[in-house]
């Protein structure tokens, strides 16, 4: 175990190197036009750079606009990475998710990460099962924003997303217990959750009508919040009206992967982003899915191995990837949320 994880430090560090010295990239995957109206967002021929790779499982990328650099997870390692185009890959923050002592889990790290409002990061932490708050420069200021509902702990708080109004809303999968959720003497709520913290600071459950709510992200006018769901038996993304106080309504299924991975496509629903025209780019079956705010099917991105979350970021015509060991890069036409 600590000759593989020498080894894939020694390969991070040797890649980002020599990456950013000669600031050009092997290259990997392909990109699948399923759907005419796909050329409007993203050209089959554009490159999907690999621009670091020799990670345990990628996670969580999120653009930081003032500092010009992305940060990521690497979750099983409980550490948070920073890419930019002049130094590549460095270490920003370790412990990420899990500052207790000894083997909590596989995945004790950080997972999903935004930049809120403030410009501070903001984490989902399996081992310390919060959501929690750090100035960008001060990581001995950070605070819990989560960690108890009803007095029991969280599961392990998997992503995240802010509102314009400052709401938080997070998943609450059990991928970061110890078991995973199975015979689990660690779990303490008989639910997997959707929450609201609001601005106040109170948590509230907003739904528990999906077995593994995972990634989440609202539609261009906030009217919507879209959640996937990394369930085998059900592999779709669920669309809740937002009312006027900030909670979900009843939700609908807004696409139904399932006949994807009938085709063989490996993978589940995990982290999305969506673009300023409402579409979803979303890592799931096959790689990065494109669907349209209809609901269909535009393209894919391929990327090599299985997929867990996206970010736009640079000009928000880049789409970064994090993809199992790789952390990728494609251009697209489209501009993403917030740029």
């Amino acid at each position: 175990m600590k000759k593989t994880i020498l080894l894939s430090a020694l390969c991070v560090g040797l890649f980002s190197t020599m990456a950013a010295a000669q600031q050009t990239y092997p290259t990997i995957g392909k990109i699948h036009r399923l759907d005419p109206a796909l050329d409007r967002l993203l050209d089959t021929t554009s490159k999907i750079e690999i621009l670091g790779t020799g990670y345990t499982w990628s996670e969580g990328p999120v653009w930081v606009k003032k500092g010009g650099f992305l940060l990521f997870s690497d979750v099983p390692e409980n550490v948070i990475h920073k890419w930019s185009a002049k130094d590549g890959v460095t270490q920003f923050l370790k412990p990420s998710g899990y500052t207790g002592t000894g083997v909590y889990s596989e995945e004790p790290g950080s997972n999903g990460l935004i930049i809120n409002k403030k410009g501070n990061l903001v984490s989902c932490e399996h081992g310390d099962r919060r959501i929690a708050e750090m100035p960008l420069d001060k990581p001995e200021q950070k605070k819990t924003l989560a960690h108890l509902f009803e007095g029991k702990k969280l599961n392990s708080p998997n992503d995240l997303v802010q509102k314009s109004s400052g709401e938080y809303y997070f998943t609450d999968p059990p991928y970061g217990l110890p078991g995973r959720g199975k015979d689990e003497p660690a779990k303490e709520l008989a639910f997997q959750g959707v929450y609201k913290i609001d601005k106040k600071g109170n948590l509230s459950l907003q739904t528990t009508d999906l077995v593994r709510p995972n990634g989440l992200a609202f539609s261009p006018d906030e009217k919507t919040l879209y959640v996937g769901q990394s369930d085998m038996k059900g592999l779709i993304w669920m669309a809740y009206p937002v009312e006027k106080d900030g909670n979900l309504g009843k939700g609908k299924v807004f696409f139904d992967a399932g006949y994807l991975a009938k085709k063989g496509w490996r993978g589940a629903p995990d982290g999305f982003k969506v673009d300023q025209e409402g579409n979803l780019w979303a890592t799931g079956p096959g790689g990065v899915l494109i669907i349209s705010p209809e609901g269909k099917l535009l393209g894919r991105i391929e990327a090599g191995s299985a997929t867990a979350n996206c970010a736009f970021g640079e000009d928000g015509k880049t789409l970064f990837i994090t993809a199992d060991m790789n952390l990728l890069r494609v251009k697209t036409k489209t501009t993403g949320i917030g740029f």
